[in-house]
C-alpha cells in the first residue's frame, strides 16, 4: 500500500476528472494509494479539508496556517487545539518558515510567532507537527529546539534542504518527506540527501496539486502520482517498490499514531 503523506485535496485541479474529486481519489486508489493526508493551510478553509476527510475512510487531515498566508498574524493556539480534537485530525500544520518570497524582517517575525504557536498546540494535544521550510534553515531548527518539538514529533515535508539540516531534524526525532522534486533533473543534491536518510525516517508525498513528479512535471499533480515518487525513492535506496511501500506506510502510521 502507498500513502500520500501530504496533499491538498481541496485544491486539486479536477478538470481532467469531470470536476469530480471522487474520480481523482479513485484514480489514486487504482494505483495502490491506500491512504492520503489532506493538509490544511488556512483556518477559513479548514471545514472543506475536514469534510473531505469525514467523507472518506482512507483520508485523514491536519489543521494549520501556512507561513505564506497573512493569517499567520492571527494564529490562535486554543483554536488549533479545538480543531485538532476531531478524530480525523492527525497533525498540526502545515506551519513553518518561508523566507523565499518575503524578505521583510517584520514578516519573518510573524511567521516565527505563528510557527511557535503551532508547535505549542501540537505538544499540548500530542500530535505531530507538519513543517514547511524554505530559505530559513537556522531559524527553523532553532525554533524546533526552543519549543521542544521533539516532544510531539513531526515531519519536514517536501524536503529540499541540505543533509546537515536533515541530520539536525533527524536528531530531533523528526521524519523527512520527499515529493516529486526529488525526480527533477536538476535535483542531484537532493537525491544525495534522500539516499542518506534512514529508511525508518522516510516518507513520500505529492504535495498535490503542486510539484508533479517526472514524467508529469509541469502538469497538475494528483495523489495517484505518489507512485512515481515511491518508485524513484526505492531506486535511490536500491530496494524494491514493494519494500518502499511497506516502509513508508509503516513510518506514516508510526508518526501519526494511527
Amino acid at each position: 500500500m502507498l500513502i500520500d503523506s501530504h496533499c491538498h485535496l481541496d485544491r486539486l485541479d479536477l478538470s481532467a476528472y469531470d470536476n469530480d474529486l471522487n474520480k481523482a481519489l479513485d484514480f489514486a486508489r487504482s494505483r495502490g494509494v491506500g491512504h492520503m493526508l489532506c493538509v490544511g493551510i488556512t483556518m477559513d478553509k479548514f471545514a472543506d479539508v475536514l469534510n473531505i476527510a469525514e467523507a472518506n475512510e482512507d483520508i485523514s487531515c491536519s489543521v494549520g496556517i501556512h507561513p505564506l498566508y497573512d493569517a499567520v498574524a492571527d494564529t490562535d493556539v486554543e483554536l488549533l487545539i479545538e480543531k485538532s480534537n476531531h478524530p480525523k485530525v492527525v497533525a498540526i500544520g502545515e506551519t513553518g518558515l518561508d523566507y523565499f518570497y518575503n524578505k521583510e524582517a517584520s514578516n519573518h517575525i510573524l511567521q516565527q510567532n505563528s510557527f511557535r504557536k503551532h508547535i505549542q498546540a501540537a505538544r499540548q494535544v500530542n500530535k505531530p507537527v507538519i513543517v514547511h521550510t524554505r530559505d530559513a534553515r537556522q531559524d527553523t531548527l532553532d525554533i524546533l529546539r526552543e519549543e521542544k518539538a521533539e516532544e510531539c514529533g513531526g515531519v519536514l515535508h517536501c524536503f529540499t534542504e541540505s543533509w546537515e539540516m536533515a541530520k539536525a531534524a533527524l536528531d530531533l526525532d523528526f521524519y523527512i518527506s520527499f515529493s516529486g522534486i526529488v525526480t527533477f533533473k536538476n535535483a542531484s543534491e537532493l537525491r544525495d540527501v534522500c539516499r542518506k536518510v534512514p529508511l525508518d525516517r522516510l516518507l513520500i508525498e505529492t504535495d498535490s496539486p503542486y510539484l508533479a513528479p517526472v514524467p508529469y512535471r509541469g502538469k497538475s499533480n494528483v495523489p495517484a502520482y505518489v507512485k512515481e515518487v515511491g518508485q524513484f525513492v526505492a531506486d535511490l535506496h536500491h530496494i524494491s517498490f514493494d519494500e518502499i511501500c511497506d516502509i513508508t506506510s509503516n513510518n506514516f502510521k508510526s508518526l501519526f499514531r494511527r
